[in-house]
């Protein structure tokens, strides 16, 4: 669906894009990692066609992107609003959606449809400046979404919504990607993207330092940690044990053999295994090995 070929973006003497390739599949959510100020916000500008590149290439669908033929086929959320504050709610959806290219009578129905399903009907008069951080958001992601654009993208999507609401969006999100639309999804939020994304990017000053799917970069990042939670304490493989509360034991293995040598002890003496699992890293703490620098440590899951 999308392809970006060694973009460069450069402001002044810093490089807020430094080379830069990706390939993001139609029908994916793919998400755009990273600290502010690595990049991200100049990426998705440019592939917006709000600013152009300095060096390199967009290729949307196999075609070279085009601003004017290619933007309706894209619905874009800024992390910055881009609401007008004093007028209505429901003429300001509908003038939107007519801008998307939609006709009046294609608009109504659209601003129907979405205001049944996120409980908006009561807010039609109401103007944006009387909305909380967390209904001007959910405003913003209808106006988004209304034309049906085939590339969705989300910079901060969750920024202000409650617990609640952030559900509602998300489960929105994975509706759109099952219908086929491809979602690029920009958050330094490490978290909502473990549960989210299924290909990611990290960026980092400008740079890509790690790209693939979630699950193949959790599994080349993992440390052999293992967690055993038994009926009864265990009196051996201390040299194996990293933590311990209870009878809930964390191994991290030194060789392929330690996981048979333990479950082996356990069925051989009669402890009753309740759980076992392996632990992999979070994507927060593959971002900070991999970076290890004063600004990735203080870039942590609850930041």
């Amino acid at each position: 669906m999308l392809e970006l070929q060694h973009l460069k973006k450069y402001y002044a003497t810093q490089k807020a894009v430094d080379d830069i390739s990706l390939t993001i599949r139609e029908g994916s959510i793919f998400g755009l990692l990273g600290p502010n100020g690595a990049g991200k916000s100049s990426l998705l500008r440019m592939v917006t066609g709000i600013t152009m590149p300095d060096e390199g290439k967009i290729m949307m669908g196999g075609e070279a992107f085009d601003p004017v033929k290619h933007s309706r086929y894209i619905g874009y959320m800024p992390e910055e609003r881009g609401l007008y504050k004093k007028m209505k709610i429901g003429e300001q959806t509908l003038y939107l959606a007519q801008l998307k290219g939609l006709s009046k009578i294609e608009s109504m129905q659209k601003i129907k449809y979405w205001f049944d399903k996120l409980d908006m009907n009561s807010w039609w008069n109401k103007k944006v400046e009387d909305l909380s951080k967390g209904m001007s958001q959910k405003l913003q992601f209808v106006t988004t979404v209304i034309h049906d654009p085939k590339l969705l993208i989300l910079d901060e999507p969750f920024s202000g919504l409650d617990p609640v609401n952030s559900e509602v969006i998300k489960n929105e999100i994975f509706e759109l990607a099952q219908k086929g639309t491809t979602i690029l999804f920009s958050t330094h939020r490490m978290e909502q993207v473990e549960e989210i994304c299924e290909d990611i990017a990290l960026v980092h000053q400008g740079k890509v330092i790690l790209n693939g799917s979630v699950v193949e970069i959790k599994q080349q990042f993992k440390e052999n940690k293992f967690r055993l939670e038994t009926d009864q304490a265990l009196n051996h493989f201390d040299e194996l044990i990293i933590d311990q509360k209870n009878t809930t034991y964390t191994f991290q293995y030194k060789e392929p053999e330690n996981a048979k040598q333990v479950l082996g002890y356990c069925l051989s003496h009669d402890i009753q295994i309740l759980n076992y699992q392996e632990l992999l890293p979070s994507l927060n703490d593959i971002f900070i090995r991999k970076v290890e620098g004063s600004a990735a440590r203080t870039f942590s899951i609850n930041s």
